[in-house]
């Protein structure tokens, strides 16, 4: 081919913190499949001082830029470079993608599929099996067969009937039994030696079984739903399908109450079953609850994750993840590991965003609607960094459809800033019976309440909806997001997809907002977290807006966490105030009249989100539903929190796969479906709009 030609040239390499950006002489040998670099061209003669093989490699144009390019060769190894410029990259990148698909297909055609074959990883095995080199001790597991079979000619597979499906189960209910052993010896081994738990062959042993699981389990549930198909509307009511599942009435099922009829269930922790045994969503009451503040607690927890003990003990399941995901893979059905797993749902994160109640209520004291954009941009830029808990990136749970987190804040009114020219009318008598009947013969207390819900309105795509209302300041926040998350080779990114709407009811001002992508760095050496993309705040009636810029920091220089962003009157195009800092350090904003303000964010005070105690809540309330995984993680015990968050897991997928097979659609409790979007069912605009109709009746 005319693209397969030798190329030569200078590149920029990215060495190591200390040294940096290098230049290279790198030279594609496309007859031996090579990448080598010299230090100049003049010692090209000389042994190269490093050489990738490029089959099975990944070439990657950067994102952040566009000169960097990455290679990541099969072998883990990886080379950064940078061209002088975009078109020098793209010439790079397509003679390297070139290569690279030519010498990968020619090993494909070179070594045919492995002919049926055995091997133990505990016994003694032939000279080429992976086994050859365990420890007679280490017998976690005593023969695994990989192997091709083919059905004599002209022979027909047979129409499985519903009693065959039970015996399948059964049977892959053993292969996975198997599976877990074998990923268990391998991880057994030491990570140092002759023979470790990091080793090629075994790392794509425990990927391919892994997959091959996963695709029979898909297709099992393919022949699940042919015979519902088949069977549908020919059996009444309670009748027992004992081949979907071993001895599950069909109400016990829709309940998913009756797991604990199988003799492994005793085994099992009470915890499980208890999670196991909790009714379909659907089945329970979906009346929206009202929540009695008075009941809430001042929350004790204080889960900082700041612990790298677990990932570091777990390296080796980090790069057995890696070795089946690619780049630009949507991570939204991949299950993560436990261990990278923070203490709390993702529901509970986004109150967390709320820690700064001061600041929110803060917002409608503005005298003038400049002003008010202001201050929401402070509150917004503020509330990130309570948002985390501490400075390694670990993940959130990710909410089961029908989860719910409720909580509030109190907050004194003498610390909610406000101005003296401030003229805001108090509400008036019906008003306040109307909007809060609770407080109806007392005497009005000396603090603001703020109140929060969240729901998980959607599975696939995962959905969350928000809520959140200050009845006394008539304002609210009313958000919904779409998360979705991607590989991206060293880094992960979390693509927030949805909108925000403020509404400042005094005021008859909306403000819609968006929110920043999020990136977890290094994930195979110290995970931390940063904020990336542009995001836009406007509000339609008062002409205002403002532009905020997240920047992600480059490979050679720049500072991390930076932000900047400027407020802006549409109509003049006047910036009348510009921020810029870090969103977790300090901010500083200035002002058109040369005022500068600085917030830091360290030293803001954080006011304890109230929350009802676990015995009070709900069984699908976030914290009463992680509890087990929680105190799991909390123990150290890594191995409990997974059983539990698969016990979860499992749950979540049959009540889907049932309501599938019966048409049944969900339901919500707390938000409905507008448009695209995900609105809460009884928003403060609704009730104040009630009572001020009800005020003029009266009158």
């Amino acid at each position: 081919s005319d693209h397969m030609e030798n190329i030569c040239g200078y590149l920029m390499k990215y060495t190591n913190l200390v040294t940096g950006w290098q230049y290279r002489f790198f030279v594609l040998n496309n007859d031996a499949g090579l990448l080598e670099y010299f230090v100049n061209e003049q010692s090209r003669h000389l042994k190269p001082r490093g050489t990738l093989q490029l089959a099975g490699a990944v070439i990657s144009p950067s994102d952040e830029d566009s000169h960097t390019f990455t290679v990541n060769a099969a072998s883990g190894e990886q080379y950064k470079l940078r061209a002088t410029d975009a078109k020098e990259r793209q010439h790079w990148v397509s003679r390297l993608q070139i290569c690279t698909q030519h010498h990968t297909e020619a090993i494909g055609k070179n070594n045919p599929p492995l002919k049926s074959r055995s091997f133990s990883l505990a016994s003694q095995g032939s000279a080429n099996s992976p086994g050859v080199q365990r420890r007679p001790s280490q017998n976690a597991i005593s023969f695994f067969s990989v192997g091709h079979h083919r059905l004599p000619a002209g022979k027909r597979v047979p129409i499985m009937q519903p009693d065959h499906l039970v015996d399948v189960r059964e049977m892959m209910s053993q292969a996975e039994g198997q599976q877990r052993d074998l990923i268990r010896s391998i991880e057994c081994l030491p990570v140092s030696g002759h023979l470790t738990s990091l080793d090629q062959d075994l790392l794509m042993l425990k990927a391919t079984s892994m997959a091959t699981m996963n695709c029979l389990n898909d297709c099992f549930h393919i022949l699940q739903l042919q015979h519902a198909s088949q069977q549908k509307g020919s059996l009444p009511a309670g009748t027992t399908i004992s081949w979907l599942e071993p001895k599950i009435s069909l109400t016990n099922h829709f309940k998913n109450g009756a797991a604990q009829n199988f003799p492994a269930e005793i085994n099992k922790p009470a915890s499980v079953r208890e999670e196991q045994s909790i009714a379909e969503p659907c089945q329970l009451t979906r009346e929206p609850e009202e929540i009695n503040p008075d009941e809430e607690l001042e929350d004790i927890c204080d889960d900082k994750e700041d612990d790298l003990g677990a990932v570091e003990e777990q390296r080796s399941v980090i790069l057995h993840l890696l070795s089946q995901l690619k780049l630009g893979m949507d991570l939204t059905r991949v299950v993560l590991p436990t261990f990278i797993l923070e203490k709390r749902s993702l529901l509970e994160m986004y109150a967390d965003f709320m820690s700064h109640p001061d600041l929110f209520i803060a917002i409608t004291n503005g005298t003038t609607p400049e002003e008010r954009m202001i201050r929401f941009v402070e509150y917004y830029l503020t509330s990130f960094h309570e948002g985390r808990k501490g400075a390694i990136a670990k993940k959130p749970y990710n909410p089961i459809i029908g989860e719910t987190f409720h909580c509030s804040w109190r907050m004194p009114k003498s610390d909610v800033a406000a101005d003296a020219s401030s003229n805001f009318p108090a509400h008036s008598s019906s008003e306040q019976v109307t909007l809060s009947k609770d407080m109806e013969g007392q005497a009005e207390p000396d603090y603001y309440t703020v109140k929060f819900v969240a729901e998980q309105v959607s599975h696939h795509p995962p959905v969350s909806g928000f809520y959140a209302e200050c009845v006394e300041r008539k304002m609210c926040v009313n958000a919904h997001v779409w998360t979705k998350s991607k590989f991206l080779g060293m880094s992960i990114g979390v693509t927030m997809v949805g909108e925000g709407i403020l509404s400042l009811l005094e005021h008859g001002e909306e403000y819609t907002f968006s929110l920043p992508c999020a990136y977890a760095r290094s994930i195979l050496t110290v995970p931390w977290v940063e904020l990336g993309g542009k995001v836009n705040i406007n509000c339609a009636k008062t002409g205002y807006s403002a532009s905020i810029n997240f920047h992600t920091k480059p490979f050679y220089g720049g500072k991390l966490h930076r932000v900047t962003g400027e407020v802006k009157q549409n109509v003049t195009n006047t910036v009348v105030c510009r921020v810029q800092g870090e969103w977790n350090s300090v901010l500083e904003f200035t002002y058109s009249n040369g005022d500068t303000k600085y917030v830091d964010l360290t030293k803001l005070s954080v006011t304890r989100k109230r929350v009802r105690p676990l015995e009070k809540q709900g069984p699908f309330e976030s914290r009463r539903l992680w509890q087990h995984v929680t105190e799991s993680l909390r123990d150290g015990d890594i191995d409990k929190a997974t059983e539990h968050k698969r016990t979860l897991e499992e749950r979540q997928r049959n009540e889907e796969r049932l309501r599938a097979e019966t048409e049944t659609p969900w339901c919500t409790k707390y938000f409905l479906k507008e448009g695209d979007g995900w609105v809460y069912h009884k928003p403060l605009w609704k009730t104040v709009s009630a009572a001020q109709t009800q005020q003029t009746d009266t009158n």
